[in-house]
């Protein structure tokens, strides 16, 4: 029997913050949201976390700064202020239901253990990867941009080499590099290569955009014209960059540098610095270093403390800095170096975290994945067991990382709040206020209902 789907709660995000409203017992009718949209000069897409994603706009949403665009999103900290629907009260159990659990998971390839997995991307309910060169199961050296509703593979591109580049997406582009020595730009809808720029040596870190500018570490720390792929400049620098307040912070050699964003000329280096990628929170940058982890005056490159419980995989967020330390996790106070907490790992060397609403999502190089209260440490959720992982990003109430299976198999994992009847809508442009208490008609096709009842 079909019948319409009951929603008790709605979830509205607009393109600065979320609100939740309730509508108790409200069984929907057929009363069409796009209507209302229409005359208000805006479009929406709608999922459910049953994975009912039928209503959705002939339009793609516009570019909402809670999507995580790059390895250490737009504000270079890996942390998602936006993404408020997983909590600590929820990730680990709902209502005895599970808390969090696989929405979908696709398989992409074989994969050849040599090439590292590529973080996801994910800009306007578009997910992208990378994938190495591999002997069977689906195309090698490939960047592929899946549905981030359902899972499904929308459109596959092939360089020349290995991706082992987490993509960057900015303005409805898609930047990677390759083990062709080349850095991509595809169109984000279609993936039409749009330009193309051959450094000398892999493509294997992450990039960063900013400004119209895409910088990308190979045998040089390169400045590309983000339209054009047209040479700014160049520098004697590589890995993957922080990119704030005009200054790019990159590795040159064991040092960390700073160079001037516009000319690529130094402003200052801190010697041991080089160990990793750099975040960089309230003007203050923070990189492993030979101490450990230290943290650096953004404008001078003057120590402000160092700490031995640090690493090069970090994340900061409300003025704590999380970083995978060997086997450990550790969370420092941003402004001192103290430890607040530490989290002992059972599997391997733990990589970047994640923070989005007072939780931290963290894999180990081993295999184990998990969710932690981030104030205390404590396991939320987990350990969740796939073999080996990327960094996680967290969008929209969903989890997204890459990981290989026990048999090489490269496979895309979303995580989700599965059995709850919550709708997730975004409107946009910004013209539009919805406030608190607000009445919301809307209209889903139905769908065959799993209990028959709310």
């Amino acid at each position: 029997m079909k019948s319409p789907i009951c929603i008790t709660n709605i979830w509205v995000t607009n393109r600065k913050q979320t609100a939740s409203f309730s509508i108790a017992g409200l069984m929907l009718a057929i009363a069409p949201l796009w209507l209302m949209l229409a005359a208000a000069n805006t479009s929406a897409y709608a999922q459910t976390s049953d994975n009912v994603s039928n209503a959705s706009a002939t339009t793609t949403p516009a570019p909402s700064p809670g999507d995580w665009t790059q390895f250490l999103r737009d504000n270079m900290q890996r942390w998602n202020p936006y993404a408020t629907i997983l909590n600590v009260n929820n990730v680990g159990n709902v209502n005895n239901v599970g808390g969090l659990q696989a929405k979908w998971v696709t398989r992409i390839t074989d994969r050849d253990s040599g090439t590292p997995l590529t973080s996801p991307a994910v800009a306007n309910g578009v997910v992208y990867v990378g994938s190495p060169t591999v002997n069977s199961g689906g195309p090698s050296n490939a960047v592929y941009a899946l549905d981030a509703s359902t899972g499904a593979i929308l459109w596959s591109y092939t360089a020349g080499g290995a991706v082992g580049s987490q993509p960057a997406v900015a303005n409805g582009v898609v930047y990677f590099g390759s083990d062709d020595f080349n850095v991509y730009a595809l169109n984000a809808s279609t993936g039409a290569k749009l330009w193309s720029y051959a450094t000398r040596f892999y493509v294997e870190s992450a990039l960063a955009v900013a400004n119209g500018v895409v910088y990308v570490g190979s045998d040089k720390l390169y400045a590309l014209n983000a339209s054009t792929g047209a040479l700014l400049w160049n520098y004697a620098a590589g890995g993957l960059p922080a990119v704030a307040n005009g200054v790019v912070y990159a590795g040159c050699g064991a040092n960390l540098c700073a160079l001037n964003a516009s000319t690529g000329a130094k402003l200052w280096s801190y010697a041991g610095g080089g160990g990793g990628t750099p975040a960089v929170a309230n003007g203050v940058v923070y990189v492993g270093c030979s101490d450990g982890l230290c943290a650096l005056n953004g404008s001078t490159g003057a120590k402000l403390w160092s700490s031995p419980a640090g690493g090069s995989a970090l994340a900061v967020a409300n003025g704590v800095v999380y970083v995978g330390s060997g086997p450990n996790v550790n969370a420092l106070n941003a402004s001192t170096g103290a430890l607040l907490w530490s989290l002992a790992g059972c599997c391997g060397d733990f990589g970047s975290p994640a923070v989005a609403n007072a939780v931290v999502y963290v894999g180990a190089s081993f295999g184990t994945f998990f969710a932690l209260n981030a104030s205390t440490g404590a396991v939320l959720w987990g350990p969740y067991y796939v073999t080996q992982q990327s960094s996680p990003s967290i969008v929209d109430g969903v989890v997204y990382l890459t990981a290989a299976d026990s048999i090489g198999n490269l496979n895309v994992f979303a995580f989700s709040l599965l059995g709850r009847a919550d709708l997730y809508l975004r409107i946009r442009p910004n013209t539009t206020t919805v406030h608190q208490g607000d009445l919301i008609t809307y209209a889903l096709p139905s769908v065959e209902s799993r209990t028959g009842q709310c």
